[in-house]
């Protein structure tokens, strides 16, 4: 094992530590999912947030990711990873069992039922960001509780886009944290049904105002398969789902569209309207290959092409010319 990693923990025994400067940081969980659908099933699948975001953002930009899982995980499955330039020095392995997550889903794919959560040596995790990436540019605060993403941005410095992620259980359970987080994060990413409980309001447009009001800048509503809105401080953004003829698990999908839109920002180098706009399509993209295979594989086997064909056909589907108004 290579260097200390806090009490009882150690970095990953393959992947040597380096000053190089990494554009993300993710930090979330790490998992193994076992996934049944009406197409078929996974067994010890690759998961959890931060690798479904790496998975993505690998094809923009380079990651680095912090996390942890117990001496049971599988490390050389992540060896893919790294070729794609993602730096595991911040993934800690510790004594006990990995985070485990079992599910099964309707013909629809739109509802899931957990058939297992055993969080294993996740339930203790302290995140501590390697010196390495503390300078990242841009950081994404994967669904943690929010009193450790609150502690990551101590550790990180003066990152140009933070963009968080949250759920209900975090709304419901710790909403003094979240709202304390929400005044120091960019661009927080909520589900329509999150949007509405975080704010008491079923309006989506009067929902995100009254979050953007609580801190960031941008707030990006998820629609599951209908797409993505985003509202900012200049427009309203919306972008649809893919219409993909065959899916075969949506797990990590709201994962892989943070990864595309993070993943563009980080490349283009730009915060703009036009950017953050092209950012959400990248997302919407990303987030659609998630779902043509189980686990991050696809997304694993992406080239630049083939995201680029993709991203044009949403603009394909989406452009129209003006209408002239009958006087």
């Amino acid at each position: 094992m290579t260097g200390e990693a806090g009490a009882g923990g150690n970095r990953t025994e393959d992947v040597e530590r380096t000053d190089s400067m990494i554009d993300i940081l993710v930090v979330g969980s790490v998992a193994l999912d076992d996934i049944d659908t009406p197409f078929g099933q996974a067994r010890d699948a690759l998961g959890g947030s931060a690798v479904y975001f790496s998975a993505a953002a690998s094809a923009f930009a380079s990651i680095g990711i912090v996390g942890v899982v117990g001496e049971d995980y599988p490390i050389d499955r992540l060896a893919a990873f790294r070729s794609r330039g993602v730096d595991l020095a911040g993934l800690e392995v510790r004594e006990g069992t990995s985070f485990r997550w079992a599910g099964s889903y309707d013909y629809d794919l739109s509802s899931r039922e957990t058939l297992l959560t055993e969080l294993g040596v996740f339930a203790e995790f302290q995140p501590s960001i390697p010196q390495s990436f503390q300078g990242a540019p841009w950081v994404f605060l994967g669904n943690i509780h929010p009193r450790l993403q609150l502690d990551v941005l101590r550790q990180v410095e003066d990152p140009r886009l933070v963009l968080c992620d949250t759920m209900n259980y975090w709304i419901e359970g710790n909403r003094s944290e979240l709202l304390e987080l929400l005044e120091h994060v960019d661009m927080l990413l909520v589900n329509d049904a999150e949007a509405r409980e975080l704010s008491g309001d079923f309006n989506l447009a009067r929902a995100a105002a009254w979050i953007r009001e609580r801190g960031p800048d941008y707030v990006v509503i998820k629609k599951g398969e209908h797409g993505a809105i985003l509202f900012g401080p200049e427009e309203v953004f919306f972008a649809p789902g893919y219409p993909l003829e065959e899916i075969f698990d949506p797990t990590g999908a709201g994962d892989a569209f943070a990864g595309g839109l993070l993943g563009h920002l980080a490349r283009a180098g730009r915060l703009d309207s036009e950017e953050m706009r092209r950012a959400i399509v990248f997302g919407c993209a990303m987030g659609s290959f998630a779902c043509e295979a189980f686990g991050p594989e696809r997304l694993m086997d992406l080239g630049v092409a083939e995201v680029a064909d993709r991203v044009w056909s949403f603009h394909e589907m989406t452009r129209f010319e003006s209408l002239v108004v009958p006087s």
